[in-house]
């Protein structure tokens, strides 16, 4: 099965192109006119869609409750500001979303985002055609309810979550009849070559037998194209990287995005993988009809024949190539011990009708 569904005006899923998500996130910088930049840069390095995320700090964190953990940890540690501080510089001011959803138009690219509390996904509704919800609010079903009760495609991570957890948020959203996208994801944004070690990409098939009806996906933060690649290969229709236009930018989302030049070298090598993979069934290939000739052998005489002669084996040799009519290797035990109807030149190909019914 190869479910798939719309997004605006594209088909996402099935055996339509990978639809692909640049999230910016917070790789703005707190400036609009950056953050238009990139959903440009973006578009022209092969993006589907420009992704933000909407949230205020009060929000989506306690102040307090970091400060208990006793300091940041995790990719956060790397942080020269307090968690709040950086949400606060993060945010995206609600008055951008008109702007950016009309500059994604603008650059031919879908606008959405990922909402982080109610107002937010009230506020997004008639901008976006999807909604995302971030690994961190899987367990939140008041959420995912508010969020499907949109009506609309939903995009859900499933990074730092136990088959329980999917398992919860998937009866939530199912229940409410939306479209689905289900995403593998590791969580840990510290840009380490040991997350490769941690994604897991073979989720995705406990995924597809668990949920065939849902698109699947990949929310990834690992640097190259590894995880793209195999999760692609493994059914994944959607990828969901972060993206920047300089990973050397102070921020905390730039050191493990993507930028245009792997984002544009990640969707070339997707699209000759989805094009390699092709259909399930067996066949020979459109591009394989000459070489089914001449790579093949086919049953040829080994000397002067004469018409009426039983054909023995020692008659005969299997020899390259093999025309369309030619009677195949295979095909010797039905041929053995019939007589000749016709003469057979030396290094001729049988055909049938120069051979006698049994």
């Amino acid at each position: 099965m190869n479910p798939s569904f719309r997004i605006g005006s594209r088909l996402v899923g099935g055996a339509h192109p990978v639809y692909f998500v640049a999230d910016i996130a917070a790789n703005h910088d707190g400036d609009l006119e950056r953050a238009k930049e990139l959903i440009h840069v973006a578009a022209g390095a092969g993006a589907t869609a420009a992704k933000f995320q909407n949230f205020q700090a009060a929000r989506i964190v306690s102040d307090r409750g970091f400060r208990e953990l006793g300091g940041q940890q995790s990719h956060q540690a790397q942080w020269k500001k307090s968690v709040t501080e950086v949400y606060q510089q993060a945010t995206v001011p609600w008055e951008w979303t008109p702007v950016l959803k009309a500059e994604c138009a603008r650059a031919g690219i879908d606008y959405f985002s990922a909402p982080y509390d109610f107002g937010a996904v009230d506020m997004l509704d008639p901008f976006v055609d999807v909604y995302k919800v971030g690994s961190g609010d899987i367990t939140w079903l008041e959420m995912l309810e508010k969020i499907a009760s949109k009506g609309k495609p939903v995009m859900l991570a499933t990074g730092a979550s136990d088959i329980g957890d999917v398992q919860r948020a998937m009866r939530c959203l199912q229940a409410a009849g939306v479209p689905l996208v289900l995403m593998q994801c590791n969580t840990n944004y510290t840009a380490s070559l040991e997350n490769f070690q941690h994604i897991h990409l073979n989720v995705l098939r406990t995924y597809r037998t668990m949920y065939p009806g849902v698109v699947l996906g990949l929310s990834d933060h690992t640097p190259g194209h590894a995880t793209t690649l195999g999760a692609v290969a493994l059914g994944a229709c959607v990828i969901e990287k972060h993206f920047t236009d300089d990973n050397g930018r102070e921020g905390p989302d730039h050191k493990f995005a993507m930028n245009p030049v792997s984002w544009r070298e990640m969707v070339a090598r997707t699209r000759e993988l989805q094009a390699a993979l092709g259909s399930p069934c067996k066949f020979v290939a459109g591009n394989e009809c000459d070489t089914v000739v001449i790579q093949r052998r086919c049953v040829r005489a080994a000397c002067e024949i004469a018409a009426g002669t039983v054909l023995t084996r020692d008659l005969l040799e299997v020899l390259r190539p093999a025309p369309h009519d030619a009677v195949m290797p295979f095909e010797l035990p039905e041929v053995l011990g019939r007589r000749t109807a016709l003469a057979l030149r030396a290094g001729e190909h049988l055909v049938w009708e120069k051979i006698s019914p049994a």
